[in-house]
């Protein structure tokens, strides 16, 4: 079962396409996964159903990536096999839209003319306009170089019934070298308190019992709006707000910068009954000479400073970050040290990434000092098997604890499982007897791995 958010008002398109079908493919990030379900909210208010694969759609829209190569690769692999599917019938249409349509417009076009809409990511909320166009005239690219609208302006369709993500910020001040969502996000605009909480409400009053704030870098939240008569970070503020919304069981954020947490913000994740004790804080290297590179605006010592206080200010914290294996310049000794952080935080779990150079970024001007394909798998094997046994380490703490669980879907291998997550984030399965989606229930975690717990209802 799907939910849709209450349409703006500000809206004024009547339905057209009843009857036809449509599909949204999505690479790339949470930011993305959530403009794919304000892409399918219009397309439904706009009188199509979804399909149930790309197969059966008559509209289909991809929703690209850039943050790495093998994204752009797998872009274009794949517009070449939509060739044929729409060639297949002739009232299919094709739209790409996302972050690699905001970089390359004028190559998408060039590599795949027969794309009917390249949209940015900037004025998503006209893609039924721009499709009715494509109908009329052709072919046709509308990249714009600043935002359209904010989130509000769109319905969603959301693919879960009790999870929701809510977008607090657009777009990124930082100026890491290795990043290109400066160039295809925009600098940061920031929402109002008062549109994310009444958002919050229309969710809760659909069914949602946990929301995951949403933003490149969502505690410097609100620095532009200027409100004026805190004395508090903006986004302490927004999470005390959100606290106190009726219905709501829990509240994540994703993702911030180490740089940019306060004392404030993390007491108030201990202090909050409702947002989780769950931090993620990307390290990207434990190299200084690496983190300068990268201009990260933090240092290995300061780095470890915030993951400390993290760990003494939130009671039982679960920690997770991010690590680039293999950024230009990066010697065994600048790996060592990232392996040295890595060892000392105990994070619950990594996200680990080969560098990938993207045309646009500083980091692709560093070419006499890319590292060799092998070292690079080398390196990522080793922080991978290292992590693994931390991670396996750290999940075994909650074997015999007392955990609330909310119950997402069913296993993606066997109906007789249901999965969710606990309070930190990790995901548990748990039987499907005496449980339904959306429950938030007592639970005794019997089994860990590395990567899952095993629970038992009490």
């Amino acid at each position: 079962m799907k939910t849709t958010v209450e349409l703006s008002k500000t809206m004024k398109a009547k339905p057209s396409r009843h009857g036809l079908s449509y599909f949204v493919k999505t690479f790339g990030c949470q930011m993305n996964e959530h403009d794919s379900e304000r892409i399918a909210g219009l397309f439904e208010y706009d009188g199509m159903l979804k399909a149930p694969d790309i197969d059966n759609a008559d509209v289909l829209f991809i929703n690209t990536c850039t943050i790495r190569e093998n994204a752009d690769d797998k872009l274009y692999g794949t517009l070449g096999q939509l060739k044929k599917w729409k060639s297949e019938k002739s009232n299919r249409k094709l739209l790409v839209g996302g972050c690699a349509a905001q970089k390359d417009k004028e190559l998408v076009r060039e590599r795949a003319p027969w794309v009917d809409v390249v949209i940015g990511t900037h004025n998503l909320t006209n893609i039924v306009n721009l499709l009715n166009q494509s109908e009329d005239w052709g072919p046709i690219t509308e990249v714009i170089d600043e935002i359209e609208s904010l989130p509000t302006d769109a319905p969603s369709i959301r693919e879960s019934e009790v999870s929701a993500w809510l977008t607090i910020q657009i777009g990124c001040n930082n100026s890491c070298t290795f990043c290109i969502v400066p160039s295809v996000r925009g600098p940061e605009i920031s929402r109002r308190p008062s549109d994310i909480v009444n958002e919050a409400l229309a969710m809760v009053n659909s069914g949602v019992k946990e929301i995951t704030l949403l933003g490149q870098n969502v505690n410097s939240y609100g620095r532009d709006l200027k409100i004026n008569g805190s004395s508090k970070p903006y986004f302490t503020e927004l999470l005390t707000e959100l606290n106190n919304v009726e219905g709501l069981k829990r509240i994540r954020f994703t993702s911030p910068h180490p740089k940019d947490f306060k004392s404030e913000t993390l007491s108030a994740v201990n202090d909050l009954s409702k947002v989780t004790n769950q931090i993620h804080m990307p390290l990207q290297s434990g190299s200084n000479k690496i983190l300068r590179k990268m201009q990260r605006g933090y240092t290995q010592e300061k780095f470890i400073k915030k993951l400390s206080l993290a760990k003494e200010t939130i009671n039982n914290v679960s920690l997770t970050t991010d690590i680039i294996v293999g950024f230009p310049g990066e010697t065994d000794e600048d790996f060592a040290e990232t392996l040295k952080v890595i060892e000392l935080a105990r994070f619950d779990a990594v996200y680990m990434f080969k560098f990938s150079t993207r045309p646009g970024t500083r980091a692709d001007l560093m070419q006499t000092d890319f590292i060799e394909k092998s070292i690079i798998d080398q390196r990522f094997m080793q922080l991978k098997e290292l992590q693994t046994e931390i991670s396996h380490s750290r999940y075994k703490r909650f074997i015999g604890t007392e955990q609330s669980l909310l119950v997402e879907k069913y296993s993606k291998k066997t109906t007789d499982y249901m999965s969710g997550k606990i309070d930190g984030g990790q995901t548990t399965h748990i039987s499907s007897k005496n449980v339904s989606v959306g429950d938030f229930v007592k639970v005794i975690i019997t089994d860990a791995t590395p990567f899952a717990l095993t629970a038992e209802l009490i």
